[in-house]
């Protein structure tokens, strides 16, 4: 026993210090002045200073990152096999191997949790801004509703269209637009002023993404906004928007849809104000379908043609990825918003209602 631990000492010692990392991240989490000081005193400031260099490479190089991890996935398991095969003591090559791909795994989770996870327990926009969610009283989401309607229905006849009826403005007019987004929000909201927003970067497999059911991807480890470009456009600025609060340093899901209506709705473009409404009413009318589907079902006829057909388009395009790899995926992503303490885990992207309700009422 004494050899094998010699003979694996650097690896043993590698695992200790994964360890350490995260326990400590575990011990830690519950004290919101030690997340608070982490958040705004190292991780979010790199992570911007990153996106920052990154933003002069014209591509994502989130999506490069993931595309090596692959690569060197698969061959590190073939160049396992074929070490396992030729080696003499197959078992202790068996064990450094398993013991390298661990111990890389942990490391990689102890850097997320450093670079994001404390921001899940750190203060987030309702800490800072005093917009809370309440429980919502059917009148309110009566009325709300109607507005966003209103609204949408307003805004569907300044954008362009196509053949069909649905949403055709540029994605590339609207990603250029993004580094200023948010400065109308500043007055009200000082703490989101984190200067410039570099160019969010569009991805060049989105088909992937949308198989996994995923319109944008901020990653930490770059700091940039990664924007599914496949899906239909309707919802693309609010999309952007949504990515932008990330780079806030705003972990929350329904936080971030929330932000995201009220920086495209503010907007001087009307691509971006037509996509914050509607994006809006799909949150509230979906609530409201729950409990009214008869009120739903009146303010829907209220809408012109051209919501109709983007509403349409939307449902169209997701039902065709609707499977194992989608559900998979989602089941993932909301084990892992679940463990960093978003009890409401996916579902989370629907509980956006109640602080629009509580804010437009």
């Amino acid at each position: 026993m004494r050899n094998f631990l010699r003979y694996f000492r650097g690896l043993h010692i590698w695992l200790l210090v994964n360890a350490a990392a995260l326990a400590l991240f575990a011990v830690l989490r519950t004290q919101r002045a030690v997340m608070n000081a982490v958040s705004e005193g190292f991780s979010m400031p790199l992570e911007r200073a990153l996106g920052r260099l990154w933003a002069y490479a014209p591509f994502s190089v989130a999506e490069l990152c993931y595309a090596l991890a692959a690569l060197a996935l698969l061959v590190f398991l073939v160049r396992s096999v074929a070490l396992i095969r030729r080696a003499e003591y197959k078992r202790d090559v068996l064990y450094r191997r398993v013991m390298i791909l661990l111990n890389t795994v942990l490391s990689l989770l102890a850097a997320f949790c450093l670079l994001w996870g404390v921001n899940f327990y750190a203060d987030d926009f309702c800490d800072k801004s005093g917009v809370r969610a309440h429980e919502v009283a059917y009148d309110d989401l009566v009325s709300v509703t109607r507005y966003f309607a209103a609204q949408t229905a307003l805004y569907a006849n300044r954008v362009e269209r196509g053949a069909d009826g649905a949403c055709a403005f540029s994605r590339r007019e609207v990603m250029a637009l993004a580094p200023t987004l948010y400065d109308t929000m500043y007055g009200e909201f000082p703490f989101l002023d984190v200067g410039p927003d570099p160019l969010p970067k569009p991805i060049f497999c989105s088909r992937v993404m949308s198989a996994m059911g995923f319109t944008g991807l901020y990653f930490p480890f770059t700091g940039e906004s990664n924007l599914n470009t496949d899906f239909p456009v309707a919802t693309f600025p609010a999309t952007v928007a949504h990515e932008l609060a990330h780079r806030r340093g705003i972990a929350s899901e329904q936080q971030c849809n929330f932000l995201a209506v009220l920086a495209a709705t503010r907007s001087e473009n009307a691509a971006y104000c037509y996509s914050g409404w509607l994006l809006g009413y799909i949150h509230l009318s979906n609530a409201l379908y729950t409990a009214d589907p008869e009120t739903w079902k009146e303010i829907r006829l209220s809408l012109p043609e051209g919501v109709e057909a983007d509403l349409r388009a939307a449902s169209d395009y997701w039902a065709q990825y609707e499977g194992s790899v989608s559900r998979a995926s989602e089941k993932a992503y909301d084990s892992m918003l679940k463990g960093y303490g978003e009890k409401l885990g996916m579902q989370s992207y629907g509980a956006v209602v109640d602080l629009l309700v509580a804010y437009f009422k």
